[in-house]
């Protein structure tokens, strides 16, 4: 139901948001010299942006229409996945909107985003640390986490106030990196909405999986397979959250697809990788995140490959462009094909983890 929600207002309400940003002035601005040049990427001047908001919203009414029209009530952990979604969103927002306003690619500086994001990344870190429930589970953890936690890799080890801070440092690293590389990611008509869609979604069947094979009943009594069973707090809410936002970003891709008649603009781009650090997190795979969301860790490798690249050979370039999708754009690949194509690596990367998260249980189980 919550997905059904969420996917219904992106899909039928987009329209309405799209009259509301025109006449509000929100168009997208054409970044650098390089997208100027092209003249696919000068054809998109002026097309809607910012529209993130819109599956934001829809993941919100979603949520929370689903959870209590089921007899239910919000868990503490889908809270702080709609926080990171938020916040995240809200960062990125402000660097829109000073660019829309200015009609320049003059948004955030580096540094400043970054220290937005930490100011969202802090408050979740501390409250998904603490609170914990009935059966003594917290919503995040002090270990690093790959298929599940991993026992030698306990972030406080090193006592109470060494291990808040190295832990603190790690969630912060995950989600920097994370949101920023889906905004690397968000170059191309469907790109960043198309791979969230996968990403999210694997997240969702991930925390429902979790949900079936978890460590204590709503009863309290103890799973059948006690060695195979997950310690995470709320599984079932962070599947419905994750299949909110999953939906809503189907139903906004009927409208951003290639050609796009709206962008996601970082509000939206930030948003989803706020969604999927708060699940990694949350989910305890941190880990695994790296192959889950491959598509976009590719975006950001290609970027920094390129940048070790120039330096080192002292003004060569690894690609024509970087990120990625636009080395094959420079190379001549028409927009559909390399959106379609990494489309396609980003639900084979998915499943594979989905698969090796399996494979994991059954050789415990």
């Amino acid at each position: 139901m919550a997905a059904a929600i969420s996917l219904a207002f992106t899909l039928f309400l987009t329209p309405v948001f799209l009259r509301l940003f025109r006449r509000w002035g929100w168009g997208q601005v054409i970044r650098t010299p390089e997208d100027a040049s092209n003249p696919s990427h000068e054809a998109k001047r002026g097309t809607p942006t910012m529209g993130g908001i819109i599956f934001i919203l829809g993941t919100i009414v979603g949520y929370f229409t689903g959870v209590y029209a089921g007899g239910s009530t919000p868990a503490l952990s889908a809270i702080l996945v709609l926080w990171l979604m938020l916040g995240f969103g809200i960062v990125g927002f402000i660097d829109d909107y000073m660019k829309v306003k200015s009609q320049r690619s003059l948004g955030l500086s580096g540094w400043r985003k970054v220290f937005g994001q930490l100011l969202v990344m802090i408050p979740f870190g501390v409250v998904a640390l603490n609170f914990p429930n009935q059966f003594d589970q917290t919503p995040a953890s002090g270990y690093i986490s790959l298929f599940r936690d991993i026992p030698w890799l306990n972030l406080f080890a090193f006592g109470v106030i060494i291990g808040w801070i190295v832990y603190l440092v790690w969630i912060a690293l995950v989600g920097i990196a994370t949101s920023n590389s889906v905004n690397l990611t968000d170059g191309l008509d469907g790109l960043a909405a198309g791979a969230g869609v996968f990403v999210v979604s694997a997240y969702s069947l991930i925390a429902f999986w979790q949900f079936k094979q978890s460590c204590f009943s709503a009863t309290g009594a103890e799973a059948d397979v006690l060695e195979a069973c997950y310690s995470v707090r709320d599984p079932f809410n962070l599947a419905i959250v994750a299949a909110s936002f999953a939906a809503g970003l189907v139903g906004f891709l009927w409208w951003n697809a290639p050609k796009a008649k709206v962008f996601m603009g970082d509000v939206g781009s930030m948003s989803i990788g706020g969604v999927i650090t708060a699940m990694a997190i949350l989910t305890r795979t941190e880990l695994l995140l790296l192959l889950i969301a491959g598509i976009f860790v590719l975006s950001s490798g290609s970027v920094i490959l390129q940048r070790a690249y120039f330096k080192i050979t002292r003004g060569k370039r690894l690609f024509l462009m970087s990120p990625f999708h636009h080395h094959l754009e420079m190379r001549g690949w028409p927009e559909v094909t390399i959106v379609v194509r990494l489309w396609i690596i980003a639900g084979l990367l998915a499943v594979s983890a989905i698969g090796l998260f399996y494979v994991e249980w059954l050789s415990l189980a």
